[in-house]
């Protein structure tokens, strides 16, 4: 079942007696789990109907237990069960899932991995329980799932913003919601979201970041690019070199890409290229007049090279900080 399906009957009241939320990504396991632990029961209700275990603590009997038991002076009980992966008799509720008590809603949460559902236990599960996969993100899917929660908060976002926050912030779900949140507390409804506003409150520069350097770059503004450089190696924490050259790599196969692409229709190259506005394909036609497919392929040869220097792998260790390895790479792009 999906994520907003399953927020959407619980809202709504319309309760399962099994959940099982397994996943890698455990901002969605996270807001499942909050909406069943603050949206069924009150705070009088919960004194005597609502149970979390931890599965390193517990054992099969205890929650198979509790989980029979009747609610008292509500109309449902909940039991938890999280860390799910740790717990050694997990299987052993089988027995349970196969008949539950029709007014007591057990949530399981088994996070970080995936769950073979091939086992009587699993196929128990499938049977009887709403199941939810929670996914991590492609990074290309971050700055579109930061546009969507923030309309949520009725503010918007602009392209460059979202995939700005993306960039620095990654595909951490929980991560970049807790920054968004800490954003839409600080600035008015129906504001839409900018690179000033995202210095502001989460402290990503405007000036100094990844996407200024590709500009820079593309335009072939050295002055530009010095001093964003300089910028980077006096603050590494801000843009690791491993984190730079993915970054640079990603948008030299762009360029090269658009070389390949750029006698389709507008909407077919921005579908070829992955990109979400035209704003961004201006660039990379601006950028593929500065580098021609064969000095794109050059680029990309040297982000590959400086991959390898700066993991000493097929070279030999010349003890530069990764502050000078970025400026002599980037120099090399451009000359």
């Amino acid at each position: 079942m999906a994520f907003d399906t399953i927020l959407k009957q619980l809202k709504s009241k319309d309760y399962q007696q099994v959940y099982f939320l397994y996943g890698k990504e455990s901002y969605y396991i996270d807001a499942i789990t909050s909406q069943v632990e603050n949206g069924i029961l009150n705070e009088s209700e919960k004194a005597f109907n609502f149970t979390v275990f931890y599965g390193k603590d517990v054992n099969h009997q205890a929650i198979i237990d509790t989980a029979r038991r009747y609610p008292m002076m509500a109309s449902h009980q909940v039991v938890i069960l999280k860390e799910a992966q740790e717990m050694r008799t997990l299987s052993n509720l089988q027995s349970y899932i196969e008949h539950p008590t029709s007014t007591t809603i057990v949530l399981i949460c088994y996070k970080h991995k995936k769950f073979n559902f091939n086992s009587k236990f699993g196929k128990a599960l499938k049977k009887q329980a709403v199941i939810f996969e929670s996914k991590p993100l492609y990074d290309n899917q971050v700055p579109d799932w930061i546009s969507a929660y923030l309309k949520k908060k009725k503010l918007s976002i602009q392209p460059r913003a979202a995939d700005l926050i993306a960039e620095y912030l990654g595909t951490d779900l929980s991560k970049v919601a807790n920054e968004l949140d800490k954003l839409a507390i600080n600035v008015a409804a129906e504001t839409e979201i900018t690179e000033k506003e995202i210095e502001a409150n989460i402290g990503i520069s405007k000036d100094y970041n990844v996407f200024e350097l590709q500009r820079a770059i593309g335009q072939r503004d050295m002055v530009k690019t010095n001093r964003i450089l300089q910028y980077f190696a006096a603050n590494p924490k801000k843009m690791p070199l491993p984190v730079l050259i993915g970054s640079l790599y990603t948008y030299f196969s762009k360029v090269y890409l658009y070389h390949a692409a750029k006698n389709l229709p507008e909407r077919e190259i921005m579908t070829t290229l992955q990109l979400r506005s035209n704003f961004f394909l201006k660039e990379y036609r601006a950028a593929a007049r500065q580098f021609p497919p064969a000095k794109a392929e050059q680029a990309i040869t040297l982000l590959k090279e400086y991959d390898l220097k700066s993991k000493g792998v097929g070279y030999n260790n010349t003890g530069k900080p990764d502050g000078s390895l970025a400026k002599e790479m980037v120099w090399r792009i451009l000359h």
